[in-house]
C-alpha cells in the first residue's frame, strides 16, 4: 500500500494516537487528541501547496516573503470529520468548508448520502475530505465521487486510522486521490469496525452512544 498512501512517522502523531486509542480517554481529551493530530496530518498533506510571493514591511525593513496561492476546500464527512475540519480552520483561515454528509447503514454497510452543502460551482483548487476512520471505505469513495461529479480536480483524503479494506476500496475507485493516515490498523471486523481502531469516533468526540 505505497504510492499515493501516506502513513506519518511523526513521533508526536504516533504519540498522541496511542492516548487517542485508550478507552480511558474521556470526550474533552478526546476531541483535543483529534484536532491535534488532524493538524500535524495536515501540515504533511499540505507541503506541496503552491506559494505566491508576498512582500511586507516588518518593523525594521521590507521582507521577502510567501503566502498560499490555492484555494483549499475542506469537506468534512458528517458528524466524525467535523472535530478535523475545525482544527484546519485554526492553521489555515482561508480555507472553504463544505459539509457532506453520509452515514454507513448498519445492516448493508453502504453510504447513504443525506446532505450536501457544496455550491453550484467548484471555487476551490483543492478539496481534502476529512473523516477519522476510513473503515469499509463506503464513506469516502462516495464523497469523492460526490466532489469529482461536482468539478473538483485535485483531491485528497485525510484520516486518523484506516483498515486495509478501506485503503483497498479508496485506491481502487479512486487511485488518483492521495491517503493521508495516521495508522493503517489490522482488519475490520463483523460489524464493519476497525480492529484494533478506537470504537466510534463520532460517539467518542460527542459522549454519544
Amino acid at each position: 500500500m505505497a504510492g499515493q498512501v501516506h502513513v506519518s512517522r511523526h513521533p508526536l502523531v504516533q504519540h498522541k494516537l496511542a492516548l487517542l486509542r485508550s478507552k480511558l480517554t474521556e470526550p474533552k481529551k478526546f476531541r483535543e487528541l483529534v484536532r491535534e493530530i488532524a493538524q500535524l496530518l495536515f501540515y504533511e498533506a499540505s507541503l506541496d501547496l503552491a506559494l505566491a510571493p508576498l512582500t511586507v514591511e516588518t518593523p525594521l525593513a521590507t521582507a521577502q516573503g510567501y503566502e498560499v496561492a490555492e484555494r483549499v476546500g475542506v469537506v468534512p464527512i458528517l458528524r466524525a470529520g467535523l472535530g478535523m475540519s475545525e482544527a484546519i480552520v485554526d492553521i489555515l483561515p482561508t480555507v472553504h468548508v463544505w459539509h457532506l454528509g453520509i452515514f454507513r447503514d448498519h445492516e448493508t454497510l453502504q453510504p447513504v448520502t443525506y446532505y450536501n452543502k457544496l455550491p453550484k460551482e467548484p471555487d476551490i483548487d483543492l478539496s481534502i475530505v476529512v473523516d477519522p476512520m476510513l473503515a469499509t471505505g463506503g464513506s469516502a469513495v462516495a464523497a469523492v465521487n460526490i466532489l469529482k461529479a461536482w468539478g473538483s480536480r485535485r483531491i485528497k483524503f485525510l484520516g486518523l486510522i484506516a483498515a486495509p479494506e478501506g485503503v483497498r476500496a479508496l485506491t481502487g475507485a479512486h487511485p488518483d486521490v492521495p491517503i493521508h493516515l495516521a495508522a493503517i490498523d489490522s482488519h475490520l471486523n463483523e460489524h464493519g469496525y476497525i480492529v484494533p481502531g478506537l470504537g466510534d469516533a463520532g460517539d467518542r468526540q460527542f459522549g454519544t452512544g
